[in-house]
């Protein structure tokens, strides 16, 4: 049985996947599918997601996208995106075309991939991390002239840097941002606007809340689910668009001050010749912590000057958010599918300072 066949089962109520259906007790045999949350910190929980919440998810996906078509895969199926990518082949009734990533992921690789898919009738879609997206958009090679084919290109499971969805907006890439998580059955929020039927609040404190039919059934062994998520990200609507501003336990307060890690990274990542930046705390005696960068050089570009680059945080974001120490990496290390591994970031630049 292939990977599809078994989303397929899964969605018809014959097996769940990812746990023993035996082991499930009372609200819990509701669950199709049982998937690992992958936060950039904390332990992680098993999500039970249900088949309506599933096949819902990708329904309302393919509405916003302008209809159904064929699918590369491009992401692991242990993760809710690369999962969603079956689900949505098995609701419009496509076979997907799947990326090979045993040798890691390749523009050369993606290029052939895409090739066959391509060459199929209809419409042509594919998920992607942001870090994959800038391998692409880097070179003027055939993994770009294939992406610049595909009717959508669905961006998440990590915050993108907005000089990046420039640069490949401005090569002509169809890039659909995407903010969800495994507990809202993946991507909800599109380019800043909720799917049809799903909704999104502030709360008090400033978290985002969820709602809507694409909510998870709970944590198998924990909590089942109401009709509010309450996810674990800062975020504020800047009109009617949703802003995300990073994870409420990756503020840093410095000085008594907090300094939300994704204001200054945007900065950063908007200077010339800076990739991609991840900003942590560190601590620090006198100011609790203290703001301190990660940078990754783009390809072919020289470093910039750190003392620029501070400036430039200094002007833009603040002077509490200035960084204290800039370091520069030949990559940011990760985890899950494309998150940046925070807590690795923080014992680097320390080893480092």
């Amino acid at each position: 049985m292939t990977a599809l066949d078994e989303v397929r089962a899964a969605l018809a109520g014959e097996v769940a996947l990812g746990v023993d259906r035996a082991k499930l007790v009372g609200w819990e045999r509701g669950a199709a599918l049982a998937v690992p949350t992958s936060g950039s910190t904390g332990d992680a929980k098993e999500v039970l997601l249900a088949a309506s919440a599933l096949t819902t998810s990708a329904e309302l996906t393919h509405d916003r996208l302008g209809g159904v078509g064929t699918w590369l895969l491009a992401l692991p199926t242990g993760h809710i995106a690369g999962m969603q990518v079956l689900v949505r082949s098995v609701v419009a009734g496509t076979e997907p075309v799947v990326l090979d990533m045993a040798s890691g992921f390749r523009a050369a690789g993606f290029a052939a991939a895409s090739a066959d898919l391509l060459d199929r009738p209809g419409r042509h879609y594919t998920s992607l991390v942001p870090t994959q997206l800038a391998r692409l958009v880097a070179g003027d090679g055939p993994g770009l002239s294939a992406l610049r084919r595909y009717d959508g290109v669905l961006i998440g499971g990590a915050a993108t840097p907005p000089a990046l969805l420039e640069k490949a907006r401005d090569l002509g890439v169809a890039v659909v941002t995407t903010y969800g998580m495994s507990e809202t059955s993946g991507g909800c929020v599109y380019d800043g606007t909720a799917l049809d039927g799903v909704r999104a609040r502030i709360a008090e404190d400033g978290r985002v809340e969820l709602s809507g039919p694409v909510l998870a059934l709970g944590y198998r062994g924990g909590e089942r689910f109401g009709e509010w998520f309450r996810t674990g990200d800062l975020g504020r609507f800047d009109g009617d668009l949703l802003e995300v501003l990073g994870r409420a336990d990756d503020v840093i307060v410095s000085g008594g001050e907090n300094v939300p890690p994704v204001l200054v990274e945007r900065v950063l990542a908007a200077q010339t010749g800076v990739l991609e930046a991840c900003v942590v705390g560190l601590p620090d005696q006198e100011w609790g912590q203290v703001v301190a960068a990660a940078v990754v050089i783009a390809p072919g570009a020289e470093p910039p000057d750190p003392n620029e680059l501070i400036a430039a945080v200094r002007e833009s974001a603040g002077r509490v958010s200035a960084p204290k120490r800039v370091v520069f990496l030949p990559a940011l290390p990760l985890r899950g599918p494309g998150k940046v591994d925070r807590v690795e970031v923080a014992k680097l630049l320390a080893s480092i300072g």
